[in-house]
């Protein structure tokens, strides 16, 4: 077994696989491209992925012996996943994923990083008088896992929270909008969307308007860069996101911006949530070898 990458599980899960593998070999670093990610693979029969590099159809068409593949972040739609799962399934290689293991981490950052802003904890205020969550009005773009655990987080404190998801929930404790109404009403939006989900065009972020807060806890970017950059321009408008991956190609760049608020630490990988990882990523590897 061997992981590609730096895959964020604990030691004790490490030392747990050791029940389902003669050798395993960790890599610390990323590798430069398809050819050597294949090159680490090599004769292994199973290999283990986070979310940073892709293992696409000329890595699997490489790996003769691999018929297993653990990605140890979340997988919640083939499309967006970072290994090519249709190649997989052509090739007989089984492709496992995990959810829901980092979320809590997130609605913590999203509190956490509003309540600084709206009160003028660190160098930025958002109005001249501090203001409370209670009775700000905040929309989530994307009710999943993480999306829930925003806005119940947020609801506690007294916000008033609605919500935007491509598929209505049934029992909706949270006011359902369309998008473009939703960014017209809210003060503060948080798009929690899965990998490569783009909503934020020039008309969103133009019916969002200004004064207004935007937060991406996905992965990856959930706008199009040059409508980001031309709200961000009004002067009045703030960005937040925890990770660079969240700004997209243009990261480096974008965290220039007086108006760009990147803390550069991953708010969903917590010691509790590497734990659930490491469970889930083993409960995989369990039901593997029970279907086989």
């Amino acid at each position: 077994m061997v992981a590609v990458e730096p895959v964020n599980l604990m030691q004790e899960a490490r030392e747990d696989l050791k029940k389902y593998a003669h050798e395993i070999v960790f890599y610390d670093s990323l590798p430069a491209d398809g050819t050597e990610m294949a090159q680490r693979i090599g004769n292994a029969d199973a290999a283990l992925i986070s979310y940073t590099s892709q293992m696409g159809k000329d890595v699997l068409e490489r790996c003769p012996n691999l018929r297993y593949v653990g990605m140890c972040c979340s997988l919640y739609e083939e499309k967006s996943a970072n290994v090519d799962i249709a190649a997989a399934r052509e090739l007989g290689i089984v492709v496992k994923g995990v959810r829901d293991y980092g979320d809590q981490g997130v609605g913590e950052y999203a509190v956490s990083e509003l309540v600084r802003y709206l009160h003028g904890f660190g160098e930025k205020q958002w109005k001249p008088q501090p203001v409370e969550l209670e009775g700000l009005k905040v929309g989530v773009i994307g009710l999943g896992a993480s999306g829930i655990v925003v806005a119940e987080a947020l609801h506690r404190f007294g916000a008033e929270v609605c919500y935007f998801s491509r598929t209505r929930k049934e029992a909706e404790k949270f006011r359902y909008l369309p998008l473009n109404e939703l960014l017209e009403y809210v003060d503060a939006a948080f798009t929690c969307l899965t990998k490569n989900t783009v909503l934020l065009y020039e008309e969103q972020f133009q019916k969002f308007g200004n004064h207004k807060i935007l937060f991406n806890t996905c992965i990856g970017p959930s706008f199009d860069p040059a409508a980001l950059e031309n709200w961000l321009a009004a002067g009045n408008n703030e960005f937040f996101c925890d990770m660079p991956s969240g700004l997209g190609p243009e990261a480096e760049r974008l965290m220039k911006h007086p108006h760009v608020n990147c803390a550069g630490k991953a708010s969903g990988t917590t010691e509790q949530a590497m734990q659930r990882l490491g469970r889930k990523v083993l409960e995989n590897i369990d039901a593997y070898f029970q279907a086989s």
